[in-house]
């Protein structure tokens, strides 16, 4: 349930048009409700303009399942991160509804009702094809959350040129997901050139001394670029969310 939704809800019961015991039926699993395995925070939505999102790794099909359904029942959108094929099928047989996206391993159901649109266009930037499982989350992310979305692919420092042949898209984004492995110079080239935010996202992609993606991160953090900020490693939902948020600020 959304603020626009609750509020409807409220002037049906001011107008008597609902009865205070009908609205209490559509309230009585707020602020959370209790699977006895989990507390689902359905008050989320409107504390925050975005529901809670699972986080699949570590948890079984049998506690993913009910806790999207009850995500669903509420009208929010649903979206798990970090499935694996096997468990994604194991929880759609519950579950149908759910679309599997193998490229980022996530799972996603939109919200009944058209989230709130974003001011502009949240740009999402990898350096190379390894980065982009990560650049697709962040893309979906976004997307849940009402923002409209363009990928630019592989345009890492390795080719520079590729970048400067997308000057077009990267003027009329409102915010930037730039996605990078290996040394992680990318965000800082790319807060370099434009004026709106920037969020840099370091991935785990990257030889011995990458350090599954450290190196990556102290780059990203010493950047000398004015207007980035840094999520965690393959954090790519994060990257999204920070985004999507920028995106609905104008």
């Amino acid at each position: 349930m959304n603020v626009d939704k609750l509020l409807a809800m409220l002037e049906q019961v001011a107008s008597g048009s609902l009865e205070p015991r009908q609205a209490l039926q559509h309230l009585k699993n707020f602020p959370y409700e209790d699977l006895g395995f989990a507390r689902v925070d359905h008050h989320r939505v409107l504390r925050r303009g975005f529901p809670e999102v699972i986080y699949g790794q570590g948890k079984t099909p049998e506690q993913i399942g009910p806790i999207a359904r009850a995500l669903h029942e509420q009208g929010a959108a649903v979206l798990v991160t970090r499935m694996e094929a096997d468990k994604a099928q194991a929880v759609q047989e519950q579950f149908p509804g759910l679309a599997y996206h193998a490229d980022c391993r996530c799972l996603t159901l939109p919200s009944p009702e058209p989230p709130k649109a974003g001011t502009g266009v949240v740009v999402i930037i990898s350096a190379g094809t390894s980065d982009q499982p990560v650049a697709r989350e962040a893309a979906i992310t976004a997307e849940l959350m009402g923002s409209q979305v363009e990928m630019i692919l592989d345009v890492g420092v390795s080719g520079l040129h590729r970048l400067l042949d997308s000057r077009e898209t990267l003027e009329k984004a409102s915010a930037f997901v730039v996605v990078a492995g290996m040394e992680g110079a990318l965000p800082s080239v790319v807060a370099g050139l434009v004026e709106r935010p920037v969020v840099a996202v370091p991935t785990s992609v990257g030889y011995g001394t990458a350090f599954g993606g450290l190196a990556a991160l102290l780059g990203m953090l010493n950047s000398c670029a004015p207007g980035l900020s840094v999520v965690n490693i393959d954090n790519g939902f994060g990257g999204g969310y920070l985004a999507g948020l920028i995106d609905h600020l104008g």
